[in-house]
């Protein structure tokens, strides 16, 4: 798997919207802004689950996921891409399900989808652009 670098997390640190690309096994794309989004190591992301209807179909069938980093106060911007895995049960369910009740104890937090990164991509325009960082 793939580590996001000090700058890198950084940039995932000030985001407060992340839009999370999903697509089916036949390849239509839904993307989605969630704010439960978490870096939870240097090379896994944590998303949950409060309402996400059509993604986590996607994710049953295509475990591939992409999320954008940008905005105003980021410098630069950057795709992150990972596979998942979904978690209903078990100890790392429960800490993002204490984590939600703690903050907003009135959503579901149905599941955890943790995604391992496993590549990072330049978005910000120029000869670079789609470049691999990671």
């Amino acid at each position: 798997m793939v580590k996001l670098n000090a700058d890198m997390k950084e940039a995932f640190s000030k985001m407060k919207i992340f839009p999370v690309a999903t697509a089916s096994k036949d390849g239509i794309p839904n993307v989605v802004p969630l704010g439960m989004v978490e870096l939870h190591s240097d090379d896994t992301i944590w998303i949950v689950d409060n309402f996400l209807n059509k993604s986590m179909t996607n994710l049953r069938t295509n475990p591939k996921c992409a999320i954008y980093i940008w905005g105003p106060e980021i410098k630069g911007c950057f795709q992150i891409k990972g596979v998942t895995s979904i978690k209903t049960s078990g100890p790392e369910y429960e800490e993002m399900k204490a984590n939600v009740n703690r903050k907003k104890p009135e959503l579901p937090a149905r599941s955890l989808v943790i995604m391992k990164i496993t590549q990072v991509f330049e978005c910000k325009p120029g000869p670079t652009a789609g470049s691999k960082l990671l």
